[in-house]
């Protein structure tokens, strides 16, 4: 069995591509005002907000249990509306993955919405050490919290 593994999923968020990348890329501390029963905020502990390089704490509740994932903004990429985050610190690297890398990419779908594409790529401690299938679907669910958020937000006659 292999330890080096890779996950994606796709899914479509009524959010403007551009809007979308603007909020992992340079606004992450956002989204714990935007799905605030998953994430519970998102600090900057080096750098600055959309800079590749910088380094975030992102305090989260997944599968019921209050967790913490230290990361590195590696790559932003504002043409492929992309950005690429590395675990260096936290709860999945102490107790699951060697090493753990997320990638977030926004594809405009027509008018105001896009497919959110989420890229995992990571390699376990061990083989008994799960896929991250439940991280995956936790990050499905708080783009639907983030596509919620930004429903709520347009005026009327727009909804």
């Amino acid at each position: 069995m292999t330890l080096f593994g890779k996950m994606e999923a796709e899914v479509e968020v009524k959010v403007s591509a551009e809007t979308f990348h603007d909020i992992f890329s340079c606004r992450p501390h956002h989204i714990s005002n935007m799905s605030p029963a998953k994430m519970q905020n998102v600090d900057l502990h080096e750098g600055e907000w959309g800079k590749p390089g910088s380094v975030i704490c992102w305090r989260y509740v997944h599968d019921g249990v209050a967790k913490t994932a230290k990361e590195v903004i590696e790559a932003i990429d504002d043409e492929k509306l992309s950005t690429t985050f590395k675990v260096i610190e936290g709860d999945m690297i102490t107790t699951e993955y060697k090493s753990f890398k997320a990638i977030v990419q926004a594809t405009p779908k027509g008018e105001g919405s896009c497919l959110a594409h989420w890229t995992f790529e990571y390699e376990k401690l061990n083989e008994n050490v799960p896929d991250p299938q439940t991280l995956l679907e936790f990050w499905i669910h708080c783009l639907k919290d983030i596509e919620d958020h930004h429903l709520t937000q347009l005026p009327t006659a727009q909804a």
